[in-house]
C-alpha cells in the first residue's frame, strides 16, 4: 500500500462547480459583426451597455473595419519609406545644399592643410 498521498486527489483549493449561483449573473451581451475592405467578417461580443467602437482592426488582415457591410472603410494610405536624404531635400533647396557642402569642404581642406588626422 502506498502512503503519503492526499485525501483529496485531483483537486485544488477553490476548485469546484462554478455556476451562476456562485459567480452571479452574467451581463447581457450583444454580438456585433465588423467588415473590412477585403470582405472579412469579424464577430465580437460586447456587453449591451458598452459603447460600440466605430472601427475595429481585422484580425486576419489588419485593415480597419466597420459595422456597415456595404461600406467598409478604405485601406489606409501607406506612404513609402523615406530616406534621410529625402527628408533633407524637403527642408533644403539645391542652392542651400550646395552652400552647406562647400562650407563643409572648406573646413575639411583647412584641417588637412594644418596636418590634422581625419578619420
Amino acid at each position: 500500500m502506498a502512503g503519503g498521498g492526499s485525501a483529496i486527489r485531483g483537486s485544488r483549493v477553490g476548485a469546484g462547480p462554478m455556476g451562476e449561483a456562485e459567480r452571479g449573473d452574467t451581463a447581457p451581451r450583444q454580438r456585433i459583426v465588423f467588415f473590412c475592405a477585403n470582405g472579412h467578417e469579424t464577430a465580437t461580443v460586447f456587453a449591451v451597455e458598452a459603447a460600440i467602437p466605430e472601427a475595429w482592426d481585422c484580425p486576419r488582415c489588419g485593415l480597419p473595419t466597420s459595422t456597415d457591410v456595404n461600406n467598409p472603410p478604405p485601406p489606409p494610405k501607406i506612404e513609402p519609406y523615406k530616406t534621410h536624404l529625402a527628408y533633407v531635400k524637403e527642408r533644403r533647396s539645391e542652392q542651400e545644399a550646395a552652400e552647406i557642402l562647400e562650407e563643409a569642404l572648406e573646413k575639411l581642406r583647412a584641417r588637412r592643410a594644418r596636418g590634422e588626422v581625419i578619420f
